[in-house]
């Protein structure tokens, strides 16, 4: 079985952002934007994740420090995607695996869809793979060239683009999967001969196509999965989204929300059969709930500590009141019924400046 790994580029301050926390830990449905595009990477057999820091690294490497498949990569000046994952090629030079590479700020990233990227570029026996996107609007990206086959040509960026190319409606999201050896000998290749004088990843492709290698591009990301995350308008757009994909796995799982648009639910939840979720509840941090209970209208769950570690546990067919709010951490046993109103748990008070977490 062909091993693989993943460069996930997570260097950037974005300025867009108005932030000084580093883009990729901004959360997205309670989880930060890196740790979804970690889990699909994981969920699709890579065992190996390279993550290219430099804007706010010490947060990050605190974040997750304790993840034993993950080795962090310091990208000190940014100079372009081809030079972030330059920076990766002392790890990979004796990789002889598959090497994906991503964006750290792609949090609506799909399990689904990296197995489809990594099986079409075996079953092609490419040097690199590109799983690609058909957007409505793709002002802004840049656009996959093919010849009259099908057959990639490569990729134009928007500014470069002739009236005829921006026509296209295929752009690159930024899904690569390189035979490693060849990324490599790519690498070497890369000049920044462009107005920002920085190495394109996107050369890669070019250099392996003219060297006679061959390059596939499959149109397997679907146009919402496509948004990167830039701003705080599309960090809210994408947790809409995400929101929205939670639920409906909620309740193909069995679970009952009466009112989707009026409720939240963290990504980390894990609720039980037949329980009821009812309208204007937001329920936020690690929390379990069993079969067969209600959870009434306005509560609230939280984790006051802040670390993300502290559950709450509710059992089956238990009870909570409407308006009800359960700080983490806390258990409500089988079979409880929580008086409307309620507040539950002993978690201690943080204050930070003048915010206060009860």
């Amino acid at each position: 079985m062909v091993e693989i790994a993943a460069v996930i580029l997570a260097a950037g301050q974005s300025t867009r952002m108005n932030t000084r926390i580093p883009k990729v830990l901004h959360e997205v449905c309670g989880r930060p934007m890196l740790e979804w595009v970690l889990s699909a990477c994981r969920a699709a057999g890579v065992t190996k994740h390279y993550v290219i820091v430099g804007y706010g690294k010490d947060q990050i490497v605190a974040k997750y420090r304790d993840d034993r498949d993950m080795v962090f990569v310091e990208q000190a000046e940014q100079r372009g995607t081809g030079h972030a994952v330059m920076c990766c090629q002392d790890h990979l030079k004796d990789f002889s695996g598959l090497t994906l590479v991503l964006c750290g700020d792609a949090p609506l990233i799909r399990t689904e869809t990296i197995k489809v990227l990594i099986e079409k570029h075996l079953q092609e026996k490419s040097a690199v793979t590109l799983a690609t996107a058909k957007l409505s609007d793709p002002t802004g990206y840049g656009r996959i060239v093919r010849d009259g086959y099908g057959n990639i040509q490569g990729i134009v960026e928007h500014n470069d683009c002739t009236p005829e190319q921006r026509v296209i409606s295929e752009i690159n999201p930024g899904y690569f999967c390189f035979n490693t050896p060849l990324l490599l000998e790519a690498l070497d290749k890369i000049t920044p001969n462009n107005k920002k004088n920085e190495y394109y990843l996107t050369d890669a492709l070019h250099i392996l196509l003219a060297d006679g290698y061959k390059a596939t591009a499959v149109t397997a990301v679907a146009e919402e999965d496509a948004m990167g995350v830039n701003n705080r308008q599309q960090l809210s757009a994408a947790g809409k989204i995400m929101q929205q994909r939670i639920q409906e796995r909620l309740m193909a799982n069995g679970v009952t929300i009466v009112d989707p648009v009026n409720t939240w639910i963290d990504a980390r939840a894990e609720i039980g059969q037949d329980t009821i979720i009812e309208p204007f509840t937001y329920l936020h941090g690690q929390i379990q709930i069993g079969a067969n209970s209600r959870i009434g209208a306005g509560c609230v769950t939280t984790d006051p500590t802040g670390d993300g570690k502290a559950a709450i546990v509710i059992g089956n067919e238990v009870y909570i009141g409407p308006g009800s709010v359960l700080k983490a951490p806390a258990t409500i046993e089988d079979g409880r019924i929580v008086a409307p109103g309620s507040v539950i748990g002993d978690a201690p008070q943080r204050t930070s400046g003048e915010n206060a977490y009860a």
